[in-house]
């Protein structure tokens, strides 16, 4: 990927136009030095790269030098007048000639939002051979080849491409994502050029968007995609959407002829249209200012895809390799050394070592992590969630903080009417009924607030009977007016109040605001009386919906007017004084209620220690209010503009105390999951479905969307939700805890049995002078402790284990060694001393080396096994706690092969002999032995550190 953020935008690439003295150019460098003030929104659209840059961490509390420089630049042409720009950009009235089009697209490459270089499939794949484990198992293989020890190292080789494939197909399939971006804007544009050598005439011409230069005039309609960061030259009518950058739904009107100052946010920029933005209604031209990675969606979508830092536990686990590594050189050269004094042999003693080597590697650690992620994927995907990569599962265990959006998540995201309200404010059936017969005879669109409206009036039995109405006409919806209006005629003379309704009525709908402009009078139904609407109604009206607003509801409002009767039904759309001295009735309140389930799955969230917030575009009111009926604590609240005036410091601590973080810019939400991760040190997760969610999802930790996100968020979460509910991350909580919980215990008691094994081995070789175990009986017997291992992902955890979150401890592995490794070091030099001392067997002849080596085999497989036991439980195993049904088949099974071998034909050809019943007595009062004093450490080491595994 490989992306240069440091060539996103050189002051060379903005100023390369002007002539060096040119004024332009100065007042933009003098910009440049200046910045811009940290007010409103506008410094949240980079401001998360500052430490990326330096080659630090990303903590989210600052922008960078090039961004600021985007900045300057953007506001430079957002403050100049439209014919100054042209300037700017080295361009004309009449558009660029193709010969400079041309030039230009050599100069700045073709323009595609995103220039990643995807690595070579090779060097994903090196990416993935290249861990501690796989290095160790292949050499290890090798030497097992070339000392001809085949079948030892065929296992290893193939637990090694195992390994690889898994990595490799996750690493490959996260690489191609970020190639989602461009096809955000992929589409033809026409564009304005000149031809001529001496009469130039303007052509408009259609080009792809990537062959649209700085520069470029281009013409728009609805339905347009923006090809770059465009400066409005002219504009009829014009709204934008902007829900790509921003995630509200709601357009923007934008227009040509303004000059905008600092203090406007960069979104809110009247004059200045964006990439990847897309024209609702209305027309224009503009001039193209910034292509390709210069863009604002480009540098704000250019942290996606950058390859995470490793993990604790993918660092612990490297660690743990680099110790193992360092005992493998000093114990194996020590006792190969010791075995050739004693044999001479230096092939037998190679061999030795490599065996030796073989049984200190945790071999199945590759498998036994894959294994209890896929485990975990499928029992995932039996909850309707479906795991893209399968480590995400891990983080699910270690997660701390899930950082959630209000709608469709914690909200049903659809609208149920509230109430109708008078001028007043009190319930009145009069705004009810023309409501309902505006949304009723509308034919355009229906909107979900349609929909809220019908359904309220049948399911709480208001007979408004609609069938004594008539449509005569209807003026549309649009998102300039945004209103809309039918012209309905009644056949009854049926009163309401001291109005007649025998004629014609416009009925009006639509944003309040918009709604009171075509108003001149109001009706107090109470009273009867229609007056002029005074600026005072219009204050108390307005105020009134503010504090609805503040409630969590959202208004429209509702006004009528008297038409007089007409010959014949024509078409009154064109008229526009029909909008005009209506008479205001009142408002309509809806409300997007919370789901049934939110509460109670963040009830059990918070349960497992998972604290939830929520970064929301959304305004701080409706957030509030949902937040409350949730249970989401509001005491600490916080908006995206007030956000970006605090200083790097003061962004951390209030991002670490709000729990609830409003009307934030996709930047905002990236900063605030970059600041929770690197300075607060927590492991988040982030549930996003729009293309504004891209950037915090692909920050987070783990990335969840749900089936129904656009297919860029989907592309980068981790996990896919097939249904909004909170329970299923519940459940993945759980899933995510019991993988890491068992992965944690193969780890730690893999690597106890396999060092106090070797140390053993070590102490063995010195006292007796001759291999305690051949390579053969070695290898046999790790062989078989590693295919009983296969059982631990299966196994259960302890209630008290899952309800924490699970992260690795970097000093917790080393002091679990060193405080249980001695134990099993004990046993296996008690049963040395026993056989030296009870069996009298001391000397170096073939029946005694026979004799201990049986006994040595079936001791060493039953510590290794049983040990498993020990460490799996802080409670006394076996009898306060017992293994699931799977681990005690393994243990019963492996066990019993290991016992019944030095009686069978196998034994007799690795060289065993039979053992005295005696000798099982021993191991019975051994391990109960071990167990005892096991448990007694293993309840001193929880006193010490307050936890076990």
């Amino acid at each position: 990927m490989g992306h240069k953020l440091s060539t996103i935008l050189n002051a060379s690439n903005i100023q390369r136009s002007l002539p060096i003295s040119h004024p332009a150019r100065q007042t933009l460098l003098n910009n440049n030095d200046s910045g811009v003030p940290r007010n409103g929104t506008s410094n949240s659209v980079f401001g998360f790269l500052r430490r990326l840059m330096s080659g630090g961490k990303i903590d989210g509390g600052s922008r960078t030098e090039a961004e600021e420089k985007v900045y300057s630049w953007l506001y430079a042409l957002a403050m100049s007048d439209k014919y100054l720009v042209f300037e700017y950009v080295g361009s004309t009235e009449r558009g660029l000639s193709f010969t400079e089009a041309e030039r230009r697209l050599r100069e700045n490459g073709p323009n595609v939002p995103l220039d990643y270089s995807f690595p070579r499939w090779w060097n994903l794949l090196w990416t993935a051979f290249f861990h501690p484990f796989n290095i160790i198992l292949i050499v290890l293989s090798v030497l097992s080849y070339i000392t001809s020890d085949v079948p030892n190292g065929c296992i290893m080789l193939v637990l090694v491409f195992i390994s690889v494939s898994l990595r490799f197909y996750q690493e490959y399939s996260s690489s191609k994502a970020a190639m989602k971006l461009s096809q955000l804007v992929r589409c033809p544009v026409k564009v304005q050029r000149c031809a001529g050598r001496v009469v130039q005439t303007e052509l408009i011409v259609q080009v792809d968007q990537r062959d649209v230069v700085p520069g470029d005039i281009v013409i728009f309609e609805p339905g347009d995609l923006f090809p770059g960061d465009v400066r409005l030259l002219s504009s009829k009518h014009l709204v934008v959407s902007q829900s790509s950058l921003t995630g509200e739904s709601m357009a923007t009107e934008k227009t040509a002829d303004v000059r905008e100052d600092q203090g406007t946010p960069l979104l809110d920029l009247k004059n200045i249209c964006f990439m990847g933005t897309n024209v609702v209604s209305g027309s224009g031209t503009g001039l193209v200012v910034s292509t390709g990675s210069k863009t604002y969606m480009s540098t704000m979508f250019s942290a996606i895809g950058k390859k995470k830092p490793p993990d604790d536990f993918e660092r612990g686990v490297r660690r743990i390799s680099y110790v193992l590594i360092a005992v493998m050189l000093v114990v194996v050269t020590i006792i190969v050394l010791i075995d050739y004094i004693t044999s001479y042999n230096l092939s037998e003693s190679v061999l030795f070592g490599i065996s030796v080597a073989s049984a200190l590697t945790p071999q199945m650690l590759p498998l036994i992590v894959n294994i209890s992620l896929a485990k975990g994927a499928l029992s995932m995907a039996r909850e309707r969630c479906i795991v893209k990569s399968v480590t995400a599962i891990r983080y699910m265990g270690s997660m701390d903080i899930l950082c959630i959006d209000k709608t469709g998540t914690l909200t049903m995201n659809r609208a149920i009417m509230v109430n109708h309200l008078d001028s007043e404010g009190s319930s009145r059936e009069k705004v009810l009924q023309f409501a309902f017969l505006n949304s009723y005879f509308k034919t355009d669109q229906k909107y979900p607030l349609d929909d809220a409206i019908l359904a309220y009036v049948y399911t709480n039995g208001h007979r408004l009977q609609p069938s004594k109405w008539r449509k005569i006409d209807e003026i549309p919806f649009d998102f300039i007016r945004r209103r809309v209006s039918v012209i309905l005629e009644t056949d009854s003379h049926a009163e309401y109040g001291n109005l007649q309704l025998c004629d014609r009525f416009m009925v009006t709908k639509g944003a309040l605001e918009e709604v009171m402009k075509v108003c001149s009078f109001v009706e107090h139904i109470d009273k009867g009386e229609i007056t002029n609407l005074s600026p005072e109604d219009h204050r108390r009206i307005l105020s009134m919906a503010e504090e609805i607003s503040n409630e969590g509801l959202r208004t429209i409002g509702v006004a009528i007017k008297r038409l007089k009767p007409k010959n014949g039904d024509g078409n009154l759309v064109d008229d526009e004084t029909f909008e005009s001295d209506m008479v205001f009735l009142g408002l309509i309140t809806f409300y997007d209620p919370p789901k049934d389930t939110a509460k109670q799955a963040l009830w059990r969230l918070a349960e497992k220690g998972v604290k939830a917030k929520v970064l929301t575009g959304d305004s701080l009111s409706l957030a509030i209010k949902v937040c409350k009926e949730v249970g989401i604590k509001t005491t600490h609240v916080i908006t995206g503009p007030e956000l970006e005036l605090l200083d790097q410091d003061s962004f951390h601590e209030t991002v670490k105390r709000a729990a609830v973080l409003a009307r934030l810019t996709p930047t905002q939400k990236f900063r605030v999951v970059k600041s929770l991760q690197t300075v607060g040190n927590h492991v988040v997760g982030f549930l996003g479905d729009g293309v504004n969610d891209s950037l915090a999802l692909d920050a987070a930790d783990v990335g969840i969307s749900v089936d129904s996100g656009v297919s860029v968020a989907k592309d980068f979460a981790d996990i896919i939700l097939l249904e909004k509910d909170l329970n299923v991350l519940v459940a993945g909580v759980e899933q995510g805890r019991l993988t890491f919980g068992n992965t944690m215990k193969y780890i730690k008691m893999s690597v106890i049995a396999n060092i106090g094994s070797v140390v053993s081995l070590l102490i063995s070789t010195l006292v007796l002078q001759y291999e305690p175990l051949t390579p053969r009986e070695l290898l046999t017997q790790n062989f078989l402790y590693s295919v009983g291992q296969i059982a631990i992902p299966w196994d259960k955890m302890e209630d008290d284990s899952v309800k924490t979150p699970q992260r690795w401890s970097k000093k917790g592995l080393p002091m679990f060694i060193l405080w249980n490794g001695p134990v099993c070091t004990l046993c296996d030099v008690s049963t040395l001393m026993f056989i030296w001392f009870y069996y009298k067997s001391k000397s170096n002849t073939v029946e005694d080396m026979s004799f201990f080596r049986s006994a040595w085999f079936v001791e060493g497989l039953l510590m290794q096994t049983l040990i498993f036991h020990l460490i799996r439980t802080e409670k006394i195993p076996f009898i306060q706690d017992v293994a699931s049904w799977p681990v005690i088949c393994s243990t019963v099974v492996i066990s019993a092969i290991g016992i019944a071998i030095p009686f069978t034909p196998i034994g007799k050809v690795m060289g065993f002999v039979h053992l005295p019943l005696s000798y099982f007595g021993f191991l019975v009062v051994l391990f109960l032995g071990y167990f005892s004093v096991g448990q007694v450490v293993k309840r001193l080491y929880i006193l010490v550190f307050k936890r076990w595994l």
